[in-house]
């Protein structure tokens, strides 16, 4: 009877299986895959959002140091001593940062004695504006309409005190994060190849080989896409400061390095800093004094003309071929990160694609098959930067060998 049982639930399983599709057999395999995926992306962006003050100044040190690193190897090349090419690169980073700082506030310095005057003017003529203007605004319905913004204001009084403390926190984050970021891109240009010997170690032996090509092919990707942004973001400064210099409004230089840091955003970047030079352009008078909207058109039209140049030619051209990524994928990049992580996620989304990208093709190309472990231990070797004499007198630890 035992015997039976058993013969008659194997039958019924088999006849269960038979019954179901193989379509749906597969489909069922590939789904509770996905959503494990899934679970495993969730956790891990949720991690990213609560650790943020540490992950996005590890990831800026990442580009910085991508950007570094080849100029260490070329100070190397020429015979400098390693501290001396680990120094010079990285005050000089310093230097670059200190001095567009002073320029920007030299240069808001020397407009801002103006500024509250003629924004005043700029409010007088707006409101003359609307009353004679085609909108057909009378003294009632201004005086109504400021009452109102003026008893908003005063209503909301509390959250305008909760972001102001909210901005506070934040100005502090900044700090602790701008902090984080130099103490790290000194150290990953200062060691980063014995640092990620260290990472290449915690992986198995067998897929060393495999983690150590990803990692390298992601490292050159990001330092393809560093090098190409700045290009582009250098561009996109240059051509909306020719526009406000030859419309002779304030703050050039400001607005152009404004554009600058904002470029690093792709496509939407430079538009959203540049409107900045827009709203200047119908504030001040500059090249046409008695028409400020006039102005302000022709900016918006030399900020549009730049912003077609980045999305049809260099992004297409440049960003492409570097990162290796279809312009449509760039855009979906963007989208997502600033929904997923806000500016942060924005401006990161580009660099981790291209990396994402750049790991999963070595890995499926399978060239990193029957390909012995890369060296892990602690002294660099010919292709790598050269270690200082007093730590190759040091006592190398041996690896550790771990059994499954």
């Amino acid at each position: 009877m035992p015997r039976r049982t058993e013969d008659t639930g194997t039958e019924t399983d088999d006849v269960v299986s038979r019954a179901v599709p193989v379509s749906l057999k597969i489909a069922g395999a590939w789904s509770w895959r996905v959503i494990g995926v899934l679970v495993l992306i969730a956790v891990v962006l949720f991690l990213i959002v609560q650790l943020h003050i540490v992950v996005i100044p590890v990831a800026v040190a990442v580009l910085l140091s991508a950007l570094l690193t080849p100029v260490k190897r070329r100070l190397l090349k020429w015979g400098w001593p390693r501290w001396l090419a680990v120094v010079v690169t990285f005050v000089g980073l310093l230097v670059i940062i200190a001095g567009l700082v002073t320029l920007v506030v030299l240069t808001l310095r020397a407009g801002l004695p103006g500024f509250e005057t003629q924004v005043g003017k700029s409010y007088d003529t707006f409101l003359a504006f609307l009353r004679t203007g085609p909108l057909g605004f009378s003294e009632a319905d201004l005086m109504n309409l400021i009452a109102s913004a003026t008893k908003a204001v005063q209503s909301n009084s509390g959250s305008v005190v909760s972001g102001a403390v909210a901005g506070a926190s934040t100005i502090g984050d900044l700090a602790v994060g701008l902090l984080l970021t130099l103490f790290t891109t000194l150290f990953f240009v200062l060691d980063g190849a014995g640092i990620w010997r260290w990472c290449v170690r915690l992986a198995p032996r067998r897929a060393r080989a495999a983690v150590d090509g990803a990692g390298r092919a992601v490292w050159l990707s990001v330092g393809e896409y560093a090098r190409v942004q700045i290009i582009v973001a250098l561009i996109d400064a240059i051509g909306i400061g020719i526009v406000a210099a030859v419309l002779q409004l304030p703050f050039v230089f400001a607005i152009a390095v404004v554009v600058f840091l904002g470029a690093f955003i792709p496509i939407i970047g430079a538009v959203t800093t540049g409107s900045l030079a827009v709203i200047v352009a119908l504030i001040y008078p500059g090249l046409f004094p008695d028409n400020t909207v006039l102005q302000a058109v022709i900016m918006l039209a030399g900020l549009i003309a730049v912003n077609q140049l980045e999305s049809h030619i260099l992004q297409p051209l440049l960003m492409g071929t570097a990162v290796r990524l279809h312009p449509i994928a760039v855009v979906v990049s963007v989208a997502l990160g600033s929904l997923l992580g806000g500016i942060a996620g924005a401006v990161f989304a580009v660099p981790f694609a291209a990396a994402l990208n750049s790991a999963v093709k070595f890995l499926a190309g399978g060239s990193w098959k029957g390909q012995p472990p890369p060296p892990t231990d602690d002294v660099p070797h010919a292709d790598q930067d050269r270690p200082s004499r007093r730590r190759d007198r040091r006592p190398r630890p041996q690896d550790v060998k771990t059994v499954a």
